[in-house]
């Protein structure tokens, strides 16, 4: 039987819908792709020279890199831009170059730009650290006032706890010269957390397994939440950042530890008559002050203990790792740092100004900062009115900027042989200029590793000592070499895993 030319011509009309269709999808398709490239180019920064694609869903590709190869996408950028932008999952970063450039980041007023609300957007803190003390930064006060006018002071105890914890948390067999392999990370990040606390909450907490488990779940915590919410939309990150349960939960259990402590330094203050000087003058003292000063809840204090502690512990056991390695990669130098140490404890003791007097040692920890820094830029700055660089570049409000300073540490314009660890470099600098200008602590438009200007990092002094302390301490009871064939290069990050080979000094020093 012959079919009839009826279905044929209702699947022509239906192939025309079709076809229809598709056109129309294209054309929508067309007209957003349009939309999208017209606001990409409206872009206020659109004009900033941008490291890696700059178009849409391709600077992801940018925004993978930076991540995982950060220095090198800054140095990239560093030698061939003034200013210039680097992708991150949610926006983008303007970073300036060079000393120059530097220094007007810094100058630029707080009127125009934040330290305190770029910290937050970059590190999400009132999530990942606390929501509380990222409002009301009462230890950042406590640092930079009654902690570091009162280091001498407090100085004995942070020697005492370090020559407790060292045979402690690392023992070492006493004969045959043996060696042992040490995860340094970890080790340090131990004896730091001891050292520090025994300033920040004092003996027997300071010892306690449990609560310093507590503060590296915390610090822990606060990386992971910190890349979980990185990869949020900006809509669903405050949904997620309240939910998310790690930081929570060490402050639950640091202040099963710490309220107790709190509440009874609240009654010693109350019946102490401050003419006798009978009030106590420690850290938990000073941070319960400051919260009576501004009118907050004692429960502050628990929070300021732990972003204390993020803030310290973080920093210094990474910069003494760095350290270690770079001492164990260049043992030529341990003989003349020995010789320091042994005459300046011999003369002086273990004393904060004795620390103070250890220059060849100073220059080795800024030497090691300088190419070994805990990240790659400095200066974070959120801009809170529209500015203008002096080289002409229009930067919006709402913008991150930050300035490279791994790449102004390595920039052969401010170092000479800047690639190469130069351990005595800053010793050099002091004995030919006369002067102290380029301490370990010290900052300047080239040396940014703490920051700089007012704003520069508060616990620089107390962390800088207990740093050059333990340094001391090692260089005079250890002896210390890279694994066999093992390779150590200046601007990799050591994983927690790797190792140093340790043994006790051989000619053994009390």
């Amino acid at each position: 039987m012959l079919a009839t030319p009826i279905p044929q011509y209702v699947d022509a009309r239906h192939l025309c819908r079709m076809e229809d269709k598709t056109q129309y999808i294209f054309a929508l398709l067309g007209l957003l792709a349009s939309l999208y490239f017209i606001y990409w180019k409206a872009d206020p920064l659109y004009n900033i020279p941008a490291i890696g694609p700059s178009a849409p869903i391709l600077s992801y590709l940018g925004a993978y890199r930076y991540y995982y190869h950060g220095r090198q996408v800054l140095r990239e950028g560093y030698r061939k831009y003034k200013v210039f932008r680097v992708p991150m999952l949610d926006r983008w970063v303007v970073v300036v170059s060079g000393a120059d450039m530097n220094e007007e980041l810094r100058k630029l007023p707080d009127t125009h730009v934040s330290l305190a609300q770029a910290v937050n957007e970059f590190i999400h803190s009132k999530y990942t650290v606390a929501r509380d003390i990222t409002d009301h930064p009462i230890h950042t006060a406590v640092i930079r006032g009654p902690l570091t006018r009162n280091l001498n002071l407090l100085f004995p105890d942070v020697v005492d706890e370090m020559k407790t914890a060292f045979p402690e948390v690392m023992p070492l067999p006493t004969h045959d010269g043996e060696w042992v392999a040490i995860s340094v990370r970890n080790t340090m990040a131990c004896i730091v957390s001891r050292a520090s606390n025994r300033v920040f909450v004092g003996l027997p907490l300071c010892r306690d397994p449990k609560f310093l488990d507590t503060l590296v779940e915390y610090a822990l915590s606060v990386s992971k939440a910190r890349d979980i919410l990185n990869v949020m939309p900006g809509r669903v990150r405050g949904i997620v950042g309240n939910v998310l349960p790690w930081v929570k939960r060490a402050t639950r259990h640091a202040s099963v530890c710490i309220q107790p402590m709190v509440q009874e330094r609240l009654q010693r203050l109350q019946n102490t008559d401050d003419d006798h000087g009978d009030k106590p003058h420690d850290y938990l003292t000073w941070l319960i002050e400051e919260t009576q000063k501004v009118k907050l809840s004692p429960d502050f204090v628990v929070q300021g203990i732990l972003a204390s502690n993020f803030s310290a512990v973080h920093t210094a056991s990474n910069s003494i790792t760095h350290a270690l390695f770079n001492l164990a990669a260049h043992t030529q130098y341990m003989q003349p740092l020995r010789e320091e140490v042994e005459d300046i404890i011999k003369e002086h003791g273990w004393t904060y100004n004795a620390i103070k007097e250890m220059w060849k040692l100073d220059s080795f920890m800024r030497e090691s900062q300088r190419l070994c820094g805990v990240t790659g830029v400095s200066l974070m700055r959120k801009v809170l009115l529209d500015i203008t660089l002096s080289d002409g570049t229009y930067i919006p409000k709402g913008t991150l900027v930050v300035a490279a300073s791994s790449a102004t540490h390595t920039d052969k314009t401010y170092y000479e042989n800047a690639e190469a660890f130069v351990p005595f470099r800053f010793y050099d600098m002091c004995t030919e200029n006369g002067t102290l200008g380029t301490q370990f602590v010290n900052t300047s438009k080239d040396y940014l590793a703490f920051g700089h200007g007012k704003h520069a990092c508060p616990g620089r002094f107390f962390v800088a000592h207990e740093l050059k302390a333990m340094m001391a301490y090692i260089i005079l009871h250890y002896d210390v070499k890279l694994e066999d064939g093992a390779l150590w290069v200046w601007h990799d990050i050591p994983p927690p895993s790797a190792k140093i080979l340790f043994r006790k000094r051989q000619s053994e020093v009390e």
